[in-house]
């Protein structure tokens, strides 16, 4: 029987898994140097759909102090995202706190029970203030080397709409393709009424893509909160869809001929 990719790919995930990084790694705070390594490990602790990096205990330049000993926890849906905490383990092992020149970073780093995993130390990312692979500043969270973005020029018909109400009508659309999630059509903003649009406070930010702003849309009196966003400076893979504007099809009708 053939395997389905996607399906053996998320089969997986309730797994502890690891791969190589295959880059130089550093993680800074306050100013600080906290690990440094040419031999670290992207992990996917259980339920985790993107990795946290592991580095060897020797490249640490930061003591790492009061261990204490984590027992697994169950998680609250099967998959966990970068906004669930990283405390939340679900593989035993101990945590660490690092002694830094800005103060001590209490359970910032966690070792794995598992023998494969010896000597390596996971970081929280949330708990650095930067995080470099190579020389290049990465955002959100490490690049995952089994995930990346298409984005391809079409000529499909795309309308968007609440009710009887036009927001965005396009024959010049980008599909946007990211693995594991819905495709996204990004438009030309000459195709969309900006008039229906108003600026939302929220950002969210992408490690492939960069930072998004959001809009909401006002219809008929209603504002749908968060109807689109836009990557106005994108990182390199998400150069493409600059400032082009997606909709989400949850929240709005987005009809694709």
């Amino acid at each position: 029987m053939a395997l389905g990719m996607d399906e053996w790919s998320m089969s997986q995930l309730g797994s502890l898994r690891w791969a190589e990084a295959r880059r130089r790694v550093r993680a800074r705070a306050a100013g600080e140097t906290i690990a440094d390594s040419m031999s670290a490990r992207l992990v996917w602790e259980p339920h985790r759909v993107v990795p946290s990096y592991a580095v060897p205990i020797a490249h640490f330049q930061v003591p790492l102090t009061d261990p204490r000993a984590i027992s697994p926890v169950a998680p609250p849906r099967p998959w966990l995202d970068p906004d669930d905490a990283f405390a939340m383990h679900t593989t035993p092992g101990t945590a660490w706190t690092l002694l830094t020149a800005g103060g001590p970073l209490v359970d910032a780093a966690f070792t794995l029970d598992d023998p494969d995993l010896a000597d390596f130390a996971i970081i929280d990312w949330a708990a650095m203030a930067e995080w470099i692979e190579e020389q290049q500043v990465v955002v959100a969270h490490p690049h995952d080397p089994f995930q990346r973005i298409d984005c391809l020029r079409s000529d499909r018909h795309v309308v968007v709409s609440v009710g009887d109400v036009v927001l965005a009508d396009s024959r010049h659309p980008i599909l946007l393709l990211e693995t594991h999630l819905p495709p996204r059509w990004y438009l030309p903003p000459d195709d969309v009424r900006l008039e229906r649009l108003e600026p939302s406070p929220t950002s969210t930010v992408c490690a492939y893509k960069g930072q998004a702003s959001y809009f909401s849309a006002r219809v008929h009196g209603t504002v749908i909160q968060d109807a689109a966003w836009t990557y106005r400076h994108p990182l390199h893979d998400g150069g493409p869809v600059r400032e082009m504007i997606c909709f989400y099809d949850d929240r709005v009708s987005v009809r694709v001929g």
